[in-house]
């Protein structure tokens, strides 16, 4: 799943290849995918391209006033093409391309799914604030205003919610998913089900310090990388997260996993737990 790093790195990526292109047309491949019908889509067509941002996990391409805002979902991306079709592509759900936006000199981006559980989501608006999960989101993470004082309440309001859980809610903390929270919890040596609001002065400060060098380091290792060059980027540098059996490599432990219906967490026993493992429940079912 693309998380903060990724979109940002996206978000840059689109921003120097549109920037100064118009719009010329917009192809639905996917009709689902589309959350919005005020304004229609077609709308888009023959606008200037102004911006490309991100809003936590979502991208917002700006032009001419109107927003087309994706949210990737777990198995979305995007496909530069210095040079798309003449015909418009059919509808086809195992082709895995969901929007074709095409630029004036036939350049452009396909957003596709994989898989056949869809969840990617496109938005026609006029305001980022009219999508309804960037309404919601909350703090951003690398944003200044994220202060240590901010996280800090964000814990103690979420009581004996488990940490893991927090950093991943997208209107608690923007942008953070499963991956960047197994790293940021690896790096705060924390265990992933700690209660929020159990942590002592020491471990708040260590993990605002993880949450803003996982995040900010990884930012400026995608940074000016093109989107078929992010999802390498990334595994590459992960230090537990989807490493499970494999050597920890701070100290060399194994690093474990925990299974849950559609996700799985990876942590270090001897950096997280106090060298404990935690209690797997999917096999934990499977034994009884």
């Amino acid at each position: 799943m693309p998380e903060l790093p990724e979109v940002e790195a996206l978000a840059l990526d689109l921003k120097g290849r549109l920037d100064g292109h118009a719009i010329a047309r917009i192809h639905l491949a996917a009709f689902s995918a589309l959350k919005t019908f005020d304004p229609p889509v077609q709308a888009l067509e023959g606008t200037l391209v102004d911006d490309v941002t991100r809003h936590g996990k979502f991208l917002d391409i700006e032009a001419s006033g109107l927003h087309l805002v994706f949210h990737l979902a777990r198995a979305g991306w995007i496909r530069w093409k210095d040079e798309l079709p003449t015909t418009p592509p059919r509808p086809n759900s195992k082709s895995g391309l969901a929007v074709r936006v095409v630029l004036d000199d036939q350049s452009g981006l396909d957003v596709t799914e994989a898989g056949t559980k869809k969840s990617l989501a496109a938005y026609v608006v006029r305001s980022p604030q009219d999508v309804p999960g960037i309404a919601s989101l909350g703090p951003d993470p690398l944003d200044d205003a994220f202060t240590r004082d901010i996280l800090a309440n964000i814990l103690e309001d979420a009581g004996r919610s488990q940490i893991k859980g927090v950093l991943r809610h997208q209107g608690t903390i923007a942008g953070i998913g499963n991956a960047y929270s197994d790293e940021i919890l690896h790096a705060a040596k924390m265990s992933p089900f700690k209660p929020a609001n159990s942590l002592t002065a020491d471990e708040l400060d260590q993990l605002f310090a993880a949450i803003k060098d996982e995040l900010g380091d990884a930012v400026e290792r995608s940074r000016g990388l093109a989107a078929s060059e992010l999802k390498g980027e990334k595994k590459t540098h992960m230090a537990v997260h989807g490493r499970a059996g494999d050597k920890c490599p701070v100290c060399g432990d194994v690093v474990r996993e925990v299974s849950f219906a559609d996700s799985a967490l990876q942590y270090c026993p001897t950096c997280q737990t106090g060298g404990k493992p935690l209690a797997d429940r999917r096999l934990s079912r499977l034994l009884k």
